[in-house]
């Protein structure tokens, strides 16, 4: 997916200039990589948020207009003000078609109304929302998709069940990782303990799933 935010130069730095720019509804940023020297920018605060709260910010190629010339970049990271939630800075790093990024990359599951073990009650326990990959820009994707036709109460579906696009590949390669479990909603902790033996980030998914259990029973 692509995108566009439109950015003008920014000649003042320091944390007075960035507050002055704040105040005016812009936020500071930066462009660097690509072996070129770093551009200080400004974008809105209203443009910018409005792409982070639709979600995958991190993860999307966009392109970035710095007085009429475009950047092809890829937001690197963001810092928002702990107390109200406020945007205060961005990272943009400049990408060319030939660039190895490595994103998270959402993880979408379909077909739900094809797994026997969801139609009987039992419960999808997602393990990972998202999956780091490497790929260049032109393979990378929106989103993972995992299907759930056949899936029976104890499978645990696994990154080789995943059909990747072309030049896609994960970043964990020493595992066949654990993506979600189909879990039986009487059983779900005993069930999962037997998925965590197996596979250490189901451990990791069981471990929080007992908090939020012991939580509740509190």
């Amino acid at each position: 997916m692509s995108a566009e935010l439109k950015a003008l130069v920014r000649d003042r730095v320091g944390k007075g200039a960035a507050r002055a720019l704040r105040r005016e509804g812009l936020v500071p940023a930066v462009i660097y990589g690509d072996n070129k020297s770093p551009l200080s920018i400004t974008v809105t605060y209203k443009d910018a948020m409005k792409r982070i709260q639709q979600g995958g910010f991190l993860s999307q190629v966009i392109s970035v207009e710095v007085d009429g010339e475009e950047h092809r970049v890829i937001p690197r990271d963001y810092q928002l003000e702990p107390v109200r939630d406020f945007l205060v800075h961005v990272d943009f790093l400049r990408v060319s078609k030939t660039s190895i990024l490595t994103v998270d990359v959402p993880v979408h599951f379909v077909n739900e109304e094809a797994s026997p073990g969801l139609k009987r009650g039992g419960v999808l326990n997602v393990v990972r929302h998202t999956v780091e990959v490497n790929a260049t820009e032109a393979d990378l994707p929106e989103f993972l998709e995992v299907d759930l036709t056949g899936s029976e109460t104890g499978d645990a579906l696994h990154i080789s069940g995943v059909k990747l696009p072309k030049g896609v590949t994960p970043t964990i390669t020493d595992r066949d990782f654990t993506i979600a479990t189909i879990a039986a909603p009487s059983a779900l902790k005993s069930e999962d303990n037997d998925d965590a033996d197996a596979d250490p980030d189901a451990a990791a998914s069981v471990e929080v799933e007992s908090i939020k259990q012991s939580g509740s029973e509190e």
